[in-house]
Formats: C-alpha cells, sequence, structure tokens
C-alpha cells in the first residue's frame, strides 16, 4: 500500500512539473527549458500571425494584380502574361523547399524568418522605388505607350526579391507558429488542432484586405502608393514579430535533415543481401533513455527493404561502432519511409493546384472585360477574388465550428475525419469550380456573339461570383488538408521542410499550369484553331476549364486509391511502447 501510495504522489509531481514546464524538445529565448503559462500556445502564435498577416496582404495585394500589370503598363499579351504570373507564382511556392532545409538545418525558424522578412522588405522598397525614382519610373506621361527597360528590371527584380523573400518566411514561420504548441498536453494538443484553420482564416482576412482596400487604391489612386501602405505594414509586423521573442518556443537546429535519410538509404544498399530478420525487435534502436528530447516512431511493415539498415550485422561488435552510415535505428529508417509515403500524394495534389492556379489569372482577366459597375463605382477587377476568401472563410468556419465536433461524437476520431479525407473532399469542389466556370465562359463568349457592340460588357461580373465562391470553399479543404498533412506526418526535425513540401504542390502546380497552356496552345493551333486567341473573346477559355474538369476528376480516383493505401505517421512515447503497426495514427497530433 505505501509503496502504490508512493507511485501516486510521484505520478502527480510528474504532472505538476509537466504543467509547469515545456518537455517537447523546446526551449524558451535563452536557451533555458520553457515555462508553460509564459511562453508558447495563443500567447505567442498571436505575434506570428500578425506577420503572417502583413505578408499575405502584400502578398495577394500583388498576385492578383499582376495579370492586369502586365497587360497594361508592362504591355505583355494575355498568354504571355499569364505565363509571367505562373512563372513567378511558381518561384515564390518553390523556393521555400530552400529556404524551409535552411530553417531546419542550419538558422532556426526564429532567425530564418527574420532574415527573410528583411529580403521581402527591401523587394517592397525596391517595388516602391519604381514608380517614384524618375530614373525607375514606367514614364513620364499618365499613360505609358511603352515602359522603360530601367522600370520593367526594377519591377522583376522587386518582385522576384519577394519570392526569395517568402521561400525563406513562408515554411518557416508557419512550422514555427505551430511549434507554440505541445503536442503531448491535452489542451494544447486540442489547439493545435484549430491552429491551422484559424491561421488560414487570418490569411483570408489579408488577401480580402489586398483584393479590395488596396486594389482599390491600385485601380483609383496610384500603384505607387498602394505600395507604400504595403511596405509601411509589412515593417510595422516585422518589429511586432521582434518584440514577440521572449514568448516564443525555439526548437533547436541539428544538422541537415537529409543526411540521415542517405545514410539509411546507403545503409540498406550495402545490406541487402543480408536475410530479414524473423523478429523485427532484433532491429536496431537507440533506448529513449539514452536519446536526447525527441519521440520515436513506430516500426512499420511497409517498404521493407529500408529496414535493412537497421539490422546488426555483428553481434558481438558494439553498434555504435558501426558508423550512420552502415547501421541506421529503426526511428531513421521509419523516418525515411515517411517522406517516401508522401511522394504519391504530393503529385496527386497537382491538378487541384492548377485549378486554383486559374484563379488568379484567367478569372481574373475575364473580370477585366465584364460590367464591373455597383451604382457609380466601378469594382477593380482583382477585388472579386475576394469572394475565393470569403468562401474559403466559411468552408473553414462550418467545418471547426460544425462539421469537427459532431464528427468527433459520430466517429470518435479527435480531428473528425482524416486528413486526407479533407483533402479529397476538398477535390471535388475543384471539379465543381471547373464545371461551373467553364459554363459561365460558354455563357459569355454567347453574349458577346451575340451582341458584338457591348460584348460581354453587358454581363454582369458576378456571374463569376459562384466559381470564386466555390473554388473558396476547395481551398479550405483541400489547402488546409495539406498544410496540416505535410506539417504533421513529416519527421519532427523537418517540419519547415514539410510546410515547404505544401507550398511546392501549389508552386508545382502553376509551372504544369503554364507548361499545359503551351502544349494546348500547340496542338490546337495546329488543329486549325488554338483556343489562347490573341484576347478572351477569341479564346475558347470553356474548352480549357472542361479539360481541367476531367483531368482533376481522372486524378481524384487516383487519389482515393492512394489514400485508401496510406499509413499515417505513428508515433510511441516510450522506447518499450507497444506499437499497432496497422493502427489508423490520423486522430493524433503525429
Amino acid at each position: 500500500m505505501d509503496e502504490r501510495n508512493g507511485k501516486e504522489i510521484r505520478d502527480i509531481a510528474v504532472g505538476e512539473d509537466e504543467e509547469t514546464w515545456v518537455y517537447d524538445s523546446s526551449v524558451d529565448h535563452k536557451g533555458r527549458l520553457p515555462l508553460r503559462a509564459s511562453t508558447g500556445a495563443w500567447k505567442a502564435s498571436l505575434f506570428i500571425i500578425t506577420i503572417e498577416f502583413s505578408e499575405r496582404l502584400s502578398y495577394f495585394g500583388i498576385a492578383t494584380s499582376l495579370i492586369i500589370y502586365l497587360t497594361k503598363v508592362i504591355h505583355q499579351d494575355l498568354k504571355t502574361a499569364a505565363r509571367s504570373v505562373n512563372y513567378w507564382a511558381g518561384v515564390t511556392t518553390l523556393m521555400p523547399l530552400f529556404g524551409g532545409f535552411i530553417a531546419d538545418a542550419y538558422l532556426g525558424r526564429f532567425y530564418t524568418v527574420l532574415v527573410s522578412s528583411i529580403v521581402y522588405l527591401l523587394g517592397l522598397i525596391l517595388l516602391t522605388m519604381s514608380w517614384f525614382v524618375p530614373s525607375l519610373k514606367a514614364c513620364d506621361a499618365d499613360v505609358c505607350t511603352e515602359p522603360r527597360k530601367a522600370h520593367e528590371v526594377a519591377f522583376f527584380l522587386a518582385i522576384y526579391l519577394i519570392s526569395i523573400g517568402t521561400g525563406g518566411h513562408k515554411p518557416s514561420l508557419e512550422s514555427f507558429g505551430a511549434d507554440q504548441f505541445d503536442d503531448d498536453h491535452p489542451e494544447e494538443r486540442k489547439k493545435k488542432l484549430s491552429f491551422f484553420n484559424w491561421w488560414n482564416s487570418g490569411l483570408c482576412l489579408g488577401l480580402l484586405l489586398a483584393v479590395t482596400v488596396i486594389v482599390c487604391v491600385q485601380d483609383h489612386v496610384n500603384w505607387g502608393i498602394a505600395d507604400i501602405i504595403l511596405t509601411i505594414v509589412m515593417a510595422s509586423s516585422l518589429l511586432i514579430f521582434v518584440l514577440g521573442r521572449p514568448y516564443y518556443r525555439y526548437r533547436k537546429v541539428s544538422g541537415s535533415p537529409l543526411t540521415p535519410m542517405l545514410q539509411v538509404l546507403v545503409a540498406a544498399i550495402s545490406k541487402r543481401k543480408l536475410p530479414y530478420p524473423s523478429n523485427t525487435a532484433e532491429l536496431y534502436e537507440v533506448p529513449k533513455s539514452r536519446m536526447a528530447q525527441g519521440r520515436l516512431l513506430c516500426h512499420t511493415k511497409k517498404l521493407k527493404f529500408l529496414d535493412r539498415a537497421a539490422i546488426i550485422e555483428d553481434k558481438g561488435n558494439s553498434s555504435e561502432k558501426q558508423g550512420p552510415w552502415r547501421l541506421a535505428t529503426v526511428n531513421k529508417v521509419e523516418e525515411m519511409k515517411l517522406v517516401i509515403n508522401m511522394i504519391p500524394i504530393w503529385l496527386t495534389s497537382l491538378p487541384f493546384g492548377m485549378c486554383v492556379a486559374q484563379a488568379a489569372t484567367f478569372f481574373i482577366k475575364q473580370g477585366v472585360i465584364m460590367d464591373r459597375k455597383i451604382a457609380n463605382f466601378v469594382i477593380p477587377p482583382a477585388s472579386i477574388y475576394s469572394l475565393a476568401a470569403i468562401g474559403m472563410i466559411i468552408s473553414v468556419t462550418i467545418y471547426e465550428k460544425v462539421l469537427v465536433p459532431v464528427l468527433r461524437k459520430a466517429i470518435g476520431n479527435e480531428r473528425g475525419i482524416t486528413i486526407l479525407q479533407r483533402i479529397g473532399f476538398g477535390m471535388l469542389f475543384s471539379i465543381t469550380t471547373m464545371i461551373v466556370a467553364a459554363l459561365v465562359e460558354k455563357k459569355r463568349l454567347d453574349v458577346v456573339k451575340n451582341e458584338p457592340v457591348n460584348g460581354s460588357l453587358s454581363m454582369s461580373v458576378f456571374w463569376l461570383a459562384p466559381q470564386f465562391l466555390i473554388i473558396g470553399a476547395g481551398d479550405g479543404f483541400t489547402l488546409v488538408g495539406l498544410q496540416e498533412y505535410f506539417y504533421d506526418q513529416v519527421p519532427d526535425s523537418m517540419r519547415s521542410l514539410g510546410i515547404a513540401f505544401y507550398l511546392s504542390v501549389i508552386g508545382a502546380s502553376n509551372f504544369l499550369s503554364s507548361l499545359l497552356i503551351t502544349l494546348v496552345d500547340h496542338v490546337t493551333e495546329k488543329g486549325g484553331e488554338s483556343w489562347f486567341g490573341k484576347d478572351l473573346n477569341s479564346s475558347r477559355l470553356d474548352k480549357f476549364y472542361w479539360l481541367l474538369a476531367i483531368l482533376t476528376m481522372a486524378n481524384l480516383l487516383i487519389f482515393v486509391v492512394v489514400a485508401k493505401r496510406y499509413s499515417y505517421k505513428n508515433v510511441q512515447s516510450l522506447a518499450v511502447a507497444n506499437c499497432n503497426e496497422e493502427e489508423d495514427a490520423a486522430g493524433s497530433m503525429a
């Protein structure tokens, strides 16, 4: 009895200690164990969300008006302008692969955000200068027939500096925000389940202001004034981010996360001829007591070839003497499996990203030549994009406040539905978007044919509202789901890279969209008439939208098969813990 009472007292003491301190391998700004009450959770995340809001405000203020700027100021034709936007968006969303690697391996997330935000700010300053410095201005007249070469150089240099800044800023900041919640603390884990939903609501608020206030300033006042506003907002939020430093929890960097994976591959290949052990308990693992703070992954039966990296060749020889290039732990092997298992999900997410790419290019360009008047006010074309943000906010709110509570009770899953189910559901919205967009564009072309004088100016821009709302609702499921998936399912040491993997889906999709436009243009031109003419009225975007709908529908079938075969990340809290290898760990914050 005394022994049992002693154990109960020790358990209570440990529980109280965990309520006071955070034991998730994070440290405070002085490198000490963080106090739970004064660091992390929402008190820290609010500082982080502030700078994300500012970055999104400026990014969308530029991105949603870029195709209009390129056609009106730089005087690129429709196809060239669409490709230019897709290339810029592609670079912007692929650069985070480099930035995420730097954050995880060397600088850490806080300092990567700080440095990349300064680069971002320099891009905004140069963009502003391109409107006010005489030698960098587009021209001296109010309307430019041809812009100065110096203006083009300054403009493209500025927006690609913003791309580079985003490359370090975006993956590091989002993972840094999620790091503020302790996975092993019940209350903080629940808050973390909501983090990505509310993060994206804040992002959408930035988008809304960008495509309404900022775009109105661009359209009715001056692009340069809009750039001044964006620069001031970004500089102010950077200061707020730095002021939040004492409240953050930080993760120590441990070198390149790619090196251990290469070691696993080399060790597995070198031991490919060894017999597979009858008992997987014989595979090499470092006891939890000898590990630094961190979590162990459970062994899984898939990709058994990689398990050979953990086979101990000479049991009489000390495992430590065999070296990491010859012997890997089960945990390192499982981390390698996690990354390999993500490849099919990444690939089958690309068609969704191609549908999203149309909203910032062709959808907005359609709005330019439609009736945008409300009484005496003319809506800027890019402002119609605000409907996508509204659609996303509505879908995220319904999901968070209605669907998740109901599904938790009905299914018993902490998330409500699995991450991949959420992603797949959003893909249905993208198919619907393309079908609606094709029907609306066919209607617009019929109006142009029947009313050649006014053309589509006799058709309200709000005909585009359904496709923007639907793609926004799809973003609330698929884009948020992809963020959560790539943060949650990567190894703990690769979480900035995980967010970069998510962003690379959008980046690669933009490049694929450009490639598809070029391919379709070439094929249809040979057939007699290209689907992409000199302007929208001589183009057949409706057929292009139908093509995207068919491609996305076929891809969804493949995604369903891949998702059903997917095994979620399964973490054990103790080295001796029992692991159910077939368990679906989607409900846990792995």
